[in-house]
């Protein structure tokens, strides 16, 4: 077990060693968990920049690692409003006047405390808003801290997200993820023999502005294959938004993802906690080696859909009160 500062590309980064996993942490970008890994195993689980795509890590993060989005996905115009107030966000794709996938992805953590146990090491990492620290403020009024904690073992990563409202006022609340896994995750396997089983039940109809319409589909029958016997997720480009149903995994409900190299029998299992109702899958137009499944606590533009809370996800944490999650990233 070991815990060790260290330098990426001129960056201060945090190295994880436990249970023979690796994991490298870029507090300064988002608290972004870039690398998991398993060296004796040529395992690489994340798509980790490579020298060459340093510049691009700092402008598109989620494109890499582990990266928080909040909010997830798009919303409609950069706007909504909520409880009297109005939210405003930078419009980041001009052509749908959308924005996407939130401002704390690219943010200073401060790692706020490290732990070396028997079998495991954990690093904490704290991101405050405030009317100084106004980054994200200007367009959200709240006072917040949002803390990840990232612990690592012999069973792999596991990852709390935990948002404190530190206001006055309920603070609307959507959260996800946008992590590429590698497609080969074991080192010159052929990305052919994967498949992909996700935990989705039913796809929203999405417009020409990739934001919902309100309707659900039904999955056809190769999108069932995501519940079913496994999609291969690279080769073909797709991008779909799903709401979430349990896998049954050995005679168990089981949330999350699973890459499967069918040719070596191992798995990387991608499990996120039931407050994460939504999905999208994305895989860059199928021809690069990652593919994204996104769980989302919230669906796409979820503040605007016209439709009732337990549907779209959309919730609101209560004056000073603390809303938490907790995924996990494992081999088998």
């Amino acid at each position: 077990m070991n815990i060790e500062k260290t330098e990426w590309y001129g960056m201060e980064a945090v190295k994880m060693e436990a249970g023979g996993y690796e994991a490298l942490l870029i507090p300064e970008v988002g608290a972004n968990l870039i690398k998991l890994s398993i060296p004796s195993k040529n395992i690489e689980i994340f798509r980790t920049p490579t020298e060459e795509e340093v510049e691009n890590f700092l402008k598109t993060p989620q494109l890499f690692g582990l990266p928080l989005l909040f909010p997830p996905n798009r919303i409609e115009d950069g706007t909504y409003t909520y409880n009297g107030i109005k939210y405003e966000f930078p419009i980041t794709i001009p052509h749908q006047n959308n924005h996407h996938h939130g401002l704390i992805k690219v943010q200073k953590f401060t790692v706020t405390r490290t732990e070396i146990g028997e079998n495991y090491v954990k690093v904490s990492a704290s991101f405050f808003s405030n009317r100084i620290n106004d980054a994200i403020y200007r367009g959200f009024p709240h006072e917040f801290e949002c803390r990840m904690d990232f612990k690592l073992s012999a069973d792999g990563l596991e990852h709390t997200v935990t948002f404190i409202n530190n206001s006055e006022q309920p603070m609307p609340l959507g959260v996800g993820y946008h992590t590429p896994i590698m497609v080969p995750f074991v080192k010159g396997a052929d990305p052919e023999q994967y498949k992909l089983k996700m935990s989705v039940g039913k796809r929203w109809e999405l417009n020409e502005r990739t934001l919902p319409t309100g309707k659900f589909l039904e999955l056809n029958e190769t999108e069932s294959k995501f519940n079913g016997e496994g999609m291969a997720p690279v080769g073909t480009g797709m991008e779909m938004s799903m709401t979430s149903e349990p896998l049954n995994i050995n005679g168990k409900e089981y949330y999350g993802a699973v890459f499967t190299d069918t040719a070596n029998n191992i798995s990387v299992y991608y499990e996120t906690d039931k407050k994460f109702g939504h999905w999208t899958f994305w895989n860059n137009g199928g021809g690069v080696p990652w593919a994204c499944a996104e769980p989302q606590t919230w669906a796409i533009n979820a503040p605007n859909i016209d439709l009732p809370d337990d549907v779209t996800g959309f919730q609101a944490v209560a004056p000073h009160a603390e809303w938490s999650a907790v995924s996990k990233v494992y081999i088998k």
